[in-house]
Formats: structure tokens, C-alpha cells, sequence
């Protein structure tokens, strides 16, 4: 019997894959049996990352990529087309909105959402080049659906992030390229540890309706659903891990 959430034979592209969600990502294609290009800023990080894929079996390329920066994604696109799309990278700010610099905002606009953009166009024209399906995953937040405070500029990049999956997969539907988002809650990983051991970071917690962060682990299921072709009639949506935190109460 076919698996049909197995990734062999397809092509994969990380974006943001030198570390945190980014590097989960790559690993967890790779483990799918999917060909993965490893993608981001910092080159000393992504042959770490890379290393640890092929000594698990995996394969694995690595491309520098600045998703602010349309020649490098050109370059990293013109190893031809992927089957898969991981719109990954990612900062943020936090601070009040009336602090916000305009160079802080513009910043979080430019990677958070203008890089998105940026990343899915050029993948999906060669997609279409070599008449090829594809799906491209754009990873937004629940802060994309619903907000909090000191984080104006990401949660409008994630906002912009979950509206613009929605138009592309309009548009790209007819060419058998689907786009969706994938809207994590809070999940641990190395940079937000710390924090969730103080007092607010346990007091966030207990609103988590599961009273618990999510786990890396529990996005691979929703990760591999888009990516393979279990979801060949799924475009345009979001689907939110977050352990009911989206539909808390306020």
C-alpha cells in the first residue's frame, strides 16, 4: 500500500533552516524521504544542520538565502523547482507600538511578510516553468488570527502572512500549486526556555486551554499533511496547532 503522506522522490526547500522551527522542518522532510535544500543567513549554522541530516540518513543541500533579498533567492531558485515549499524565516520585535522605529517595523514587514511573497512567487514560477505541482507551506502564527500585546508589527506580518495564503492559492490552484499556513502557538525551543520558567511565562501557560507549550514534535503531523499529497484537495487554509488557544476565552 502507498503512504501517502511519504515524501520520496520530492523536493523540498526550508527557508530560516539554521536553527529553532526552521532546522525541525528540514529534519522531519528529510526523515519523509524528501531531498531537502537547507536555506538561510547564517552558513556556518546550516552546515551543522546539514551534517546532522545526512548522518540520519537523510539528503540534504544548502543554499545561503536572505529572504529581504530578491538575487539570493533568485539563486537559490534557479536549481530549479521544489515540490515543496517551507516559507520559514522569520524575526520579530518586541516593544510598544508607540516605540516601534520605523526601522524595526519595516524590518519585521520586509522578512516577515514581503519575504514570504518573495520566496512563493519565484518558487512557484518555476513550478510552472517546469509544469510542475507543488505545494508551498507559509508558516504564520495564531498571531496571525488573533493578537497580543507588544508585538504590533508581527502580528500584522503574520496577519498579512494568513490573508496572502489565501490569494495565492486562488490564483495557483489551476496550475496544481497549493498554498497554506500552518499557525503554531507557543512551542518551546532553545530562545523562549528561559522564559517560560519565570512566573509570566508560567502564568502564559496556564491560559493554554492543553496547560501545557507545544512540543516541536507536535507539528510534524500538520507539517507532513500539506507537504505530501494526503492533502491533494487542500488549498488556501490554515490549520493551528496551538493547544486550544485560538478559541480560549478572552
Amino acid at each position: 500500500m502507498i503512504d501517502p503522506f511519504s515524501l520520496a522522490g520530492k523536493t523540498a526547500l526550508v527557508t530560516g533552516a539554521s536553527s529553532g522551527l526552521g532546522r525541525h522542518f528540514a529534519e522531519v522532510l528529510a526523515g519523509a524521504g524528501a531531498a531537502v535544500t537547507i536555506a538561510a543567513r547564517r552558513g556556518a549554522m546550516l552546515e551543522e544542520v546539514a551534517s546532522a541530516i545526512r548522518q540520519a540518513g537523510g539528503v540534504v543541500e544548502t543554499a545561503q538565502l536572505d529572504v529581504t533579498d530578491a538575487a539570493s533567492i533568485v539563486a537559490t531558485c534557479g536549481r530549479g523547482a521544489f515540490d515543496i515549499v517551507i516559507n520559514n524565516a522569520g524575526v520579530t520585535h518586541d516593544g510598544k507600538a508607540l516605540t516601534t522605529s520605523a526601522a524595526d517595523w519595516a524590518r519585521v514587514i520586509d522578512t516577515d511578510l514581503t519575504g514570504v511573497f518573495r520566496v512563493a512567487q519565484a518558487t512557484a514560477a518555476r513550478m510552472l516553468a517546469e509544469d510542475r505541482a507543488g505545494s508551498i507551506i507559509n508558516i504564520a502564527s495564531i498571531l496571525g488570527l488573533r493578537v497580543a500585546g507588544n508585538v504590533a508589527a508581527y502580528a500584522t506580518a503574520k496577519a498579512g502572512v494568513v490573508q496572502l495564503t489565501r490569494s495565492l492559492a486562488l490564483e495557483w490552484a489551476r496550475h496544481k500549486i497549493r498554498v497554506n499556513a500552518l499557525c503554531p502557538g507557543y512551542i518551546e525551543t532553545d530562545l523562549n526556555r528561559d522564559f517560560f520558567a519565570t512566573p509570566a511565562g508560567q502564568a502564559l501557560i496556564a491560559r493554554i486551554p492543553q496547560r501545557r507549550l507545544g512540543r516541536m514534535a507536535d507539528l510534524d503531523g500538520p507539517l507532513l499533511l500539506l507537504a505530501s499529497d494526503a492533502a491533494a484537495f487542500m488549498t488556501g487554509t490554515e490549520i493551528v496547532v496551538d493547544g486550544g488557544h485560538l478559541v480560549s476565552s478572552l
